[in-house]
């Protein structure tokens, strides 16, 4: 079959990987794709909401499969424009319809959806620009340090950890009033900090099943020691050491079960990826946030480590028959080194030469912002490539990585060098 993967990053350059050795593949599809992606499929110059455009490249180029890789068409739901097109409405789509993509497009919907379904989490309350001083009474009620979160959409940049009370209210304020995070902060999510150490569930649901992809933790923070600002992701470990069989089944029974019977119960329209990012509260997992696709750089950490047959799963998951397959997983250690621009998550510059990457042997280097100039591969984005290597345990796995990503270079390059060490 012929395959369109949406979206230009790490993510998706996973994605055309795993499907590239798939027998059901026949031609492969970027749109826009990267300088990784180029190598393996036809990259298509088109922006990943401009639905009219991917419309015409998806019958031009009789496309039988489209998997969907980043947030933003789904929230503009994407899914219900194929359905609502008498050409593109047999074309499977992988990523939930608009509705509940919503899970992922509002913190406020979200939180409700968990406390609907008794999915534990950390209590809350949503505010605006009317009920602000509601809001700034409510954080009294609260332990610092505070937790404020843009409702919206806001590229991973939207939530705040303020531990002085007063500067907590100030940053309300500034989100609603002032409109720091612009749309997205129209609506702010106050809730408790949960203290505990982070990781991710990815699951595979084609609406009534799910399947549990491998579990990973990544690394938000831009500075070693998880220090300085957010980031996409500086890199990502699977498996997570701590999430043992005990823990597995706490969020299984707790969070997955529930949050697909939710999806179904609350009549959401749900065929593609939940990622549920999870923290380990004294033993006990807490749902911190839904996000409507897999994670980046997760992705280049649990892709690796499953060895189905991707095309297979992706068309199971089109055709409702999920139940029929389970998850076969690699028992190496995954491990994922970002290579970020110098400045970055702040300004940076772009098209920097990136050298050495044909000298990497023992790792798989998955393309996150890069461009094609000619035949040289240049930056092309804050986050620019993913290393990952596999290996007997974590140590094993992580030493090879840093050995190959060592080999690689562009100016002002930068990763963290002390991914693991928290988890050792």
């Amino acid at each position: 079959m012929n395959i369109l993967v949406i979206g230009s990053g790490g993510r998706e350059h996973t994605f055309c990987w795993k499907l590239s050795q798939s027998t059901h593949c026949k031609n492969l599809f970027a749109a826009p794709g990267n300088a990784g992606t180029a190598k393996i499929a036809t990259n298509l110059d088109i922006a990943v909401t401009d639905f009219e455009k991917i419309k015409t490249a998806v019958l031009q180029n009789q496309i039988d499969l489209v998997i969907v890789g980043p947030e933003a068409p789904l929230v503009a739901g994407i899914h219900d424009y194929f359905l609502q097109d008498e050409r593109l409405k047999n074309i499977p789509v992988i990523g939930p319809q608009k509705a509940a993509a919503n899970l992922e497009g509002s913190k406020e919907f979200a939180k409700e959806f968990m406390s609907r379904h008794q999915i534990p989490t950390a209590r809350y309350a949503s505010f605006t620009k009317q009920t602000i001083e509601a809001g700034c009474r409510f954080l009294e009620t609260m332990y610092p340090p505070y937790v404020l979160k843009a409702d919206g959409l806001a590229a991973g940049k939207g939530v705040l950890i303020i531990q002085d009370l007063k500067e907590a209210q100030s940053a309300l304020r500034e989100m609603l009033v002032e409109k720091k995070f612009g749309a997205a902060s129209a609506k702010v999510v106050v809730e408790e900090f949960l203290s505990g150490i982070e990781l991710s569930c990815f699951v595979l649901t084609d609406g009534t099943s799910g399947l549990i992809l491998p579990m990973a933790k990544d690394y938000k923070r831009i500075g070693e020691g998880d220090t300085g600002l957010n980031t996409g992701g500086m890199g990502a470990i699977s498996p997570v050491p701590f999430a043992d069989e005990i823990f597995t089944k706490k969020i299984h029974d707790r969070i997955v079960a529930p949050t697909l019977q939710g999806l179904k119960k609350d009549q959401l329209p749900y065929k593609g990826f939940i990622f549920i990012g999870l923290i380990n509260v004294n033993g006990d997992p807490y749902v911190i946030e839904y996000n409507v696709r897999m994670g980046d750089p997760e992705t280049e950490a649990v892709l690796p480590r499953i060895t189905n047959d991707w095309g297979v799963l992706m068309m199971a998951t089109a055709q409702g028959t999920l139940h029929e397959h389970q998850i076969a997983i690699d028992p190496r250690a995954a491990t994922t080194i970002m290579a970020v621009s110098g400045g970055y998550p702040e300004a940076y510059e772009k098209g920097k030469i990136i050298n050495g990457l044909a000298a990497v042997e023992d790792a798989v280097v998955f393309h996150a912002g890069t461009r094609l100039e000619g035949n040289q591969v240049v930056s092309d984005g804050g986050r620019v490539l993913a290393v990952t290597a596999l290996g007997d345990n974590m140590d094993l796995a992580l030493k090879k990585a840093y050995q190959e990503i060592e080999k690689i270079s562009f100016d002002k390059m930068y990763y963290r060098k002390d991914l693991g060490k928290d988890l050792l």
